[in-house]
């Protein structure tokens, strides 16, 4: 422990904090040259123009929560968007709040772009996100009488009767009590260890004597946080023939018969509290000797991470308080105090009541013509006749699973590569790699074991792949491998094709029905031998300086999107029309952002819709007046990029993994890659870039202060859902599939 007070560990934090800005910096200043700003352009520094990275987050969160309280959306589901927004919001503090205060304590004071010091920005984030938590408890509340009236009850134990009290008390004795572990905190005992965003009671004991202790007892997270609870006895409106279901709080259940854990001793009080801690842990790479026992004892680690939140019952005595805050080392103003329940992530599982009516319709996901009904060889005829674009979640990942199975059983096939960043628990993706390695096939996979929060999934599969025969690598030093490719290698006659898939989403089963992404297959020999110089970059280490048609960061995928906005920006200036339309997740980018500033003053029509974070203010006179940004938040999360260049009547799409952040062009293996296909430019163009921007039921518009706003259809006008739209054009799709079939 240092003179100070601070420890090793507090150190090391600072040490990481003062790196992270410096190289942010550094990268800035290295992504204006490699952009080729225009260093006069003072005016295009003003921070002003900038709306800060984290707020702007915020402001998403709240247009999520905007779903919930959005009556046109089904009821189980606004309750899922509540859900989704105290998820998300978990992960702010454990990684955005969490970064801000090691900059704070390791003395950082260099401004952003947009002007905010770490110092200045921390106290606004704290609040703005104590502020959004308040609404999202708000917003429950709203939502409890709506779910009465439809006869789905959620009530306190308190408000039970002895008859459901009985059932609960059985409950309990049955499938709660032998999971509970008490730990109590005394002279014998330290205070116990509280993990990270656990459901927890705090509870004051006293004992014969007349002392007080402290106990913690943890809520099951491997039991429901919602408890099913038997109709009461009497209740008005049971006989009105609609279909009720109750439930209530597992951990009212629990401190209700907390004395079955205490025996001999009386419980005085007891209140939930939650705690959040820091998982911005950086990950020594260039020390470690093995990169995957590295990844391991980080994911340890992080469990023990500083304590940067507790969440607390509202009605928590002063004294149960200030045991919490003492032993988990923290200020007042890292204490939220919110009236329960707690912790309202859980909510997201609330598609699993049973009442089908209260939610979305079914998702009938279609399977592009070319590729219906086909199997094993038949696919790399389909691919070699036609490139092949599925729209997810409206097109099922289906096709890509068959495409990785026959590629596993076709005796032709002499190799496999992929990319795998998220994959989830269930990945039959990896399983048929799996297979392939066992049928003798060159399997070679890159398992980003740094994808936050998936590490341990991540390590799982790598060395179950491992097992198996196939090649794994873990990532590479100093760069997170995101791109998300796979290439199979095929033996056709006297050559070697490359089949390849490109996406701009992950390899996973789930998420493919939860988010919009974009993946193509293609037979293109260009694009297969760039793939092939990435795949071989991340296997053997050697770094390709040129590809032929692909953008790959950190090599050309900066330079490449700059030059085609200053290409646009040299047709507006020869008279000629400019438009540019991005599509992506998230525009932080300054340099970036200051192209599109220059290419709206050039007379450019630019046209974003970027789902979360924009940094950008459009609508400024004289700057962005040229400049629209749309943001649609609806039922899919909106993960597609696509970069549209009008180019002079010579159009050009270009979809991939990256989104304009320094961290995708600078830190990260990403690739962007062109749409050969004529026709699938047109739907591209024609079909659904359009859609989402004359959305007028889930799109909100940002204004160059800052705000948004939601857009409304025309008088008499029926409100344009693209997603709903979408979805009625996959079942369509599909309809058309069988009857050919």
């Amino acid at each position: 422990m240092g003179p100070d007070g601070s420890t090793r560990a507090d150190e090391y934090r600072g040490r990481e904090a003062v790196k992270a800005v410096t190289r942010a910096a550094q990268e800035e200043f290295t992504g204006e040259l490699a952009a080729a700003a225009d260093l006069t352009d003072a005016d295009l520094r003003d921070p002003e123009l900038y709306i800060n990275r984290e707020l702007s987050l915020l402001d998403f969160f709240d247009r999520v929560l905007d779903e919930a309280r959005d009556p046109a959306n089904p009821l189980l589901e606004r309750v899922k968007f509540v859900g989704i927004v105290g998820s998300i919001l978990g992960e702010f503090f454990m990684v955005r709040i969490a970064g801000l205060r090691q900059q704070v304590e390791a003395g950082v004071t260099l401004a952003a772009a947009d002007g905010y010091t770490p110092q200045r920005l921390l106290p606004l984030v704290q609040e703005r996100a104590r502020s959004l938590m308040q609404h999202v408890r708000e917003c429950f509340s709203e939502l409890l009488p709506e779910l009465e009236a439809e006869g789905v009850h959620i009530v306190n134990y308190a408000d039970l009767d002895a008859g459901q009290r009985g059932h609960l008390r059985h409950y309990y004795e049955e499938q709660v009590f032998p999971v509970l572990t008490p730990l109590a905190f005394d002279p014998g005992r330290p205070f116990p260890h509280i993990s990270n965003m656990s459901h927890n009671l705090g509870v004051l004991l006293r004992d014969a004597e007349g002392d007080e202790r402290f106990a913690r007892v943890k809520v099951p997270d491997s039991l429901p946080r919602l408890v099913p609870v038997p109709a009461p006895s009497s209740a008005p409106g049971l006989d009105d023939g609609a279909e009720h279901l109750w439930f209530t709080w597992l951990e009212q259940v629990i401190a209700a018969n907390l004395a079955t854990l205490f025996p001999g001793l009386d419980v005085v009080e007891s209140h939930a509290f939650r705690v959040t801690r820091d998982a911005e842990l950086a990950i020594q790479e260039l020390e470690a000797d093995d990169l995957l026992e590295t990844i391991e004892q980080f994911v340890r680690r992080r469990r023990f991470g500083s304590v940067i939140r507790v969440t607390i019952d509202e009605r928590m005595s002063p004294r149960v308080r200030e045991i919490l805050t003492d032993n988990l080392e923290l200020d007042d103003s890292d204490v939220y105090e919110v009236r329960p329940p707690l912790g309202l992530s859980s909510l997201w599982g609330a598609g699993s009541i049973d009442r089908p009516d209260l939610k979305y319709g079914p998702l009938v996901q279609s399977v592009p013509p070319s590729l219906a009904g086909l199997e094993g060889p038949e696919i790399f005829a389909a691919i070699r006749h036609r490139d092949v674009l599925l729209h997810h979640p409206y097109d099922s990942f289906d096709p890509v699973v068959e495409f990785l199975r026959a590629a596993a059983d076709d005796p032709d096939v002499l190799g496999i590569k992929q990319t795998l960043y998220r994959v989830g628990r269930n990945a039959p993706a990896v399983e048929q790699l799996m297979e392939a390695a066992a049928n003798g096939k060159q399997v070679a996979v890159l398992v980003e074991l740094k994808a936050r929060f998936d590490e341990e999934s991540n390590i799982g599969w790598a060395k179950a792949l491992e097992r198996e025969g196939a090649h794994v690598v873990y990532g590479l030093i100093g760069l997170k491998t995101h791109c998300k490719a796979l290439q199979v290698i095929r033996r056709e006659g006297d050559r070697i094709r490359r089949y390849t898939h490109l996406g701009t989403g992950n390899y996973n089963s789930v998420t493919t029905r939860q988010y919009t992404d974009l993946g193509y297959i293609t037979a293109d020999d260009d694009i297969g031998a760039d793939a092939g110089l990435v795949f071989n970059h991340l296997t053997g280490g050697g770094q390709a300086t040129e590809y032929r048609k692909l953008l790959v960061a950190p090599v050309n995928l900066r330079q490449g999107i700059a030059a085609r906005i200053d290409r646009e920006i040299a047709h507006a200036e020869a008279g000629r029309e400019a438009h540019l339309i991005f599509k992506m997740n998230s525009l932080v980018d300054k340099p970036m952002i200051r192209k599109l500033y220059r290419a709206s003053q050039a007379g450019v029509k630019v046209e974003l819709n970027v789902r979360g974070m924009c940094c950008l203010r459009p609508g400024v006179p004289g700057v962005s007046e040229n400049i629209s940004e749309h943001s649609v938040v609806g039922r899919f999360l909106e993960h597609s990029r696509i970069y549209w260049f009008r180019n002079g009547g010579d159009e050009e799409v270009i979809l991939g993994s990256a989104d304009l952040m320094p961290r995708n062009l600078n830190r990260r293996v990403e690739i962007l890659f062109p749409v050969q296909d004529e026709g699938i430019r047109r739907r591209l163009r024609d079909e659904i870039l359009p859609t989402y921007l004359d959305d007028t039921a889930k799109t909100r518009v940002l204004g160059a202060d800052g705000s948004w706003t939601r857009v409304r259809p025309a008088d008499g006008a029926e409100p344009l859902n693209a997603q709903e739209w979408f979805v009625s054009q996959a079942r369509e799709q599909a309809l058309a599939n069988d009857e050919r079939v």
